[in-house]
């Protein structure tokens, strides 16, 4: 990856960061994706560095976060990798195993580095921030409504 595109990926010219985007894409719902891919309408012409390909990661923890690390297990994870045909780079890391949408989320991490990225963001990634946001909400509201307050009487003792 060139400097200038390295550059323009760690800037949020769109109002969201690369960590952000490729967090929200990888861990979206694959369907959910699909159908803002299509809805999208764009597909970018592209060559592949890195087909999608599934393979294990070890995943390491913390206890209390400052603990020493160790091995908590393996995990499947579908990786690859491509460049549009201005040469940005795009990357895509997400759990399991689905092909499709480690496709889906490198195309969008290059376009978001690119002049489309406002339509990306609009059409794919707001969209995106909504369904999370709606299910987060959903999750509370029903922890919440399982929700037990406790007190403890006093006695009229001295």
């Amino acid at each position: 990856m060139n400097s200038e595109t390295s550059m323009k990926a760690d800037t949020p010219e769109s109002g969201v960061d690369r960590k952000a985007w490729m967090s929200l894409v990888a861990s979206a719902d694959v369907k959910v994706l699909q159908d803002l891919w299509q809805g999208y309408g764009r597909n970018p012409e592209h060559t592949w560095l890195r087909t999608p390909e599934a393979g294990g990661v070890m995943v390491r923890g913390r206890m209390g976060a400052s603990g020493a690390p160790f091995n908590l297990g393996e995990m499947t994870v579908t990786r690859c990798a491509l460049t549009l045909a201005d040469g940005t780079v795009g990357h895509g890391y997400v759990q399991g195993r689905s092909k499709a949408q480690a496709e889906i989320a490198a195309k969008v991490d290059a376009l978001m580095q690119t002049d489309a990225s406002d339509d990306v963001q609009r059409q794919i990634l707001t969209p995106l921030q909504t369904a999370k946001q709606a299910k987060k909400t959903k999750r509370a509201a029903k922890a919440a409504a399982t929700k037990v307050d406790f007190f403890t009487m006093v006695r009229g003792e001295d």
